[in-house]
C-alpha cells in the first residue's frame, strides 16, 4: 500500500447538509415561481433523494407522483428551467448563511493543505451550486484548494455508477489505492467502490440507516477536539475526531 496522496470529497450531506434545508428548499421555492402547487415534504424529499441528480429528480416526480401533469411541449426544457430556477434559490440561501459546513469538515480541509495533501471533488452537484458553497463557507480563494472539482453532468452517468471517480482519478493521474474518499450515502459509497477507491462515510439525517457495508469507516461527523465523533461502523481505535494522522491510518489499512 502506497501513501496517502489525496482526499477526494462528496458535496452534498457530505461537506454541508444542503439537502433538507438546501435543495428541497430551493426546490420548493422554484415550484412556487412557476405557479406549480408542488411541495417536497421533508419526508417526500428523503425518498426522492434515492434518485440522483435534481433534473433528473424532478422528471422522476412528475413520472411517479403527478402521472396527470400536462407536460409542456418541451419537457426537457421545462425541467431544465425549472432546475435553473431552483438553483438561483439555492445559491441565494447559500449566500445567506443558511447552509453551513459539516463539524470537522473546515478543519480536516485546513489541515490536508498544511500537509500538502492533493484535494478534489466528485459530486452529481450542479457546479455553481459547489462553487457558491465553497465561495460562502471556506472563502473567495477556496476553489483553487482543489486540483479537480467534478460536479453536474460532466460524465453522463451519475452516483451509483463510479463515473464521476474515475474521471477525478485519470485527471488527477492518481491510482484509486493513493486517494481516500469522503461520502455520506449508499449511491456515494457504492459509486467510490466500484472504482476501487477506499471510503469513510459521515451520515446525516437522511442516510443515518442506508448500507455501509465496505466503508473503512461509519460516523457521524468528522467530529472535533471538543466535540467528538460518534463510530457507527469500523474501528477509529482511541480517536475523537478525524485529522490527517487518522486518515493516513485508516488508508494504509
Amino acid at each position: 500500500m502506497g501513501k496517502l496522496q489525496a482526499l477526494i470529497f462528496d458535496v452534498d450531506g457530505t461537506l454541508a447538509n444542503t439537502e433538507r434545508d438546501g435543495h428541497r428548499v430551493a426546490f420548493n421555492r422554484a415550484f412556487a415561481r412557476a405557479g406549480l402547487n408542488w411541495d417536497w415534504s421533508v419526508l417526500l424529499y428523503g425518498e426522492l433523494l434515492a434518485i440522483a441528480g435534481g433534473k433528473e429528480r424532478i422528471r422522476f416526480f412528475i413520472d411517479e407522483y403527478r402521472p396527470d401533469f400536462e407536460h409542456p411541449t418541451d419537457l426537457d426544457q421545462f425541467i431544465a428551467d425549472l432546475h435553473a430556477t431552483k438553483t438561483r434559490y439555492y445559491q441565494q440561501l447559500v449566500a445567506e448563511g443558511c447552509i453551513p459546513l459539516r463539524r470537522g469538515v473546515k478543519r480536516l480541509l485546513k489541515e490536508a493543505r498544511e500537509q500538502e495533501m492533493r484535494l478534489a471533488i466528485a459530486t452529481t452537484a450542479a457546479l455553481p451550486n459547489v462553487t457558491a458553497l465553497l465561495d460562502h463557507t471556506l472563502g473567495s480563494d477556496s476553489q483553487s484548494w482543489f486540483e479537480v472539482i467534478a460536479a453536474g453532468d460532466i460524465v453522463p452517468a451519475k452516483k451509483p455508477a463510479p463515473d464521476i471517480y474515475h474521471y477525478v482519478l485519470e485527471a488527477m493521474d492518481l491510482d484509486p489505492r493513493d486517494c481516500l474518499v469522503f461520502e455520506d450515502s449508499h449511491h456515494g459509497l457504492l459509486a467510490s467502490s466500484q472504482a476501487g477507491l477506499k471510503t469513510v462515510v459521515t451520515v446525516n439525517t437522511y442516510t443515518r440507516y442506508q448500507n455501509f457495508s465496505g466503508a473503512l469507516l461509519v460516523l457521524n461527523h468528522l467530529g472535533e477536539p471538543d466535540q467528538p465523533f460518534t463510530v457507527l461502523a469500523g474501528n477509529a481505535g482511541d480517536r475523537s475526531y478525524l485529522d490527517m494522522a487518522l486518515a493516513s491510518h485508516l488508508h494504509g489499512k
